[in-house]
């Protein structure tokens, strides 16, 4: 607005100068004129008198516009000066706002590229998870089982060889992989379980039992004393191939006692599968 005050201010002035011009120069001809034709009838010193004195009035007028001509040139310059000083701030703050803005566009998306990368890993991760909940929901494996159903006490055993024990009392057996009717725990997939065996019995003859997987003794539980009540437990975690098998062998010449107490018992269940 300044800058435009300014034109304006020149613009007139120029006007000025040219009129004073014109206005001078129309003067002059016509007091020359008027001179010339009073020339008989007046004294020559008037007329040059006149004379002069239009022509220092047109020279007055001529320098003092001028002087205003200069003065607004000289403003005008400073304005554009400043105005260039201006836009060259301006201009270096628009380039440092486009540097940074170009900055945080990068950022930005790294941050959603990293956040992308996060989800379809959070994702993967929870995928997994169902899948592998799934898994477990379809193949769920858990038995536990005593040796009797009646609430009659009776023993089992000596006998001269080892026997396996059939647990017929089946609490839980999710999956059926346990056979009360053999007494005998199939594997049917690949993975790592528990096994706990627990063995009662009276004093004079010993209770000792074993876990075994696929024919060979594992762990046992035992326990001997001349009179009294015998008790003992054992625990295994096994690796199992789908197909081995695991129960629990009364060993040859020991004996054991049950009754409505449930003393002997036989359970077992997948911690996890292996692939």
């Amino acid at each position: 607005m300044k800058g435009l005050v300014c034109l304006l201010l020149l613009l007139e002035t120029f006007v000025c100068v040219v009129q004073h011009q014109v206005d001078g120069g129309l003067n002059e001809n016509e007091i020359s004129q008027q001179l010339r034709s009073e020339d008989g009838r007046q004294n020559p010193p008037q007329t040059d008198t006149l004379r002069d004195e239009a022509s220092t009035d047109s020279q007055q007028n001529y320098h003092l516009c001028f002087t205003d001509i200069h003065a607004a040139l000289r403003e005008l310059t400073a304005t554009v000066t400043e105005q260039k000083t201006i836009i060259r701030e301006l201009t270096a703050t628009v380039t440092e706002q486009k540097t940074n803005i170009r900055a945080l566009e990068t950022q930005q998306t790294l941050i959603l590229e990293e956040l992308n990368k996060k989800n379809d890993e959070i994702s993967n991760i929870t995928l997994g998870q169902v899948e592998l909940r799934k898994e477990f929901r379809d193949r769920e494996i858990a038995f536990s089982a005593s040796l009797m159903q009646s609430s009659s006490g009776d023993y089992i055993g000596p006998f001269t060889t080892d026997i396996t024990l059939t647990y017929r009392n089946v609490f839980t057996n999710i999956g059926n992989a346990y056979n009360p009717i053999t007494g005998v725990f199939i594997a049917p997939l690949k993975g790592a379980y528990m096994f706990r065996v627990s063995v009662y019995g009276h004093g004079g003859t010993a209770a000792s039992v074993s876990i075994v997987k696929n024919g060979e003794r594992v762990v046992a539980a035992h326990e001997h004393q001349a009179k009294d009540g015998l008790n003992s437990s054992n625990g295994v975690v096994l690796i199992l191939e789908v197909g081995d098998v695991v129960y629990v062998s009364l060993w040859s010449g020991r004996r054991i006692y049950e009754n409505q107490n449930t003393h002997n018992t036989f359970s077992g269940f997948l911690l996890f599968p292996l692939r």
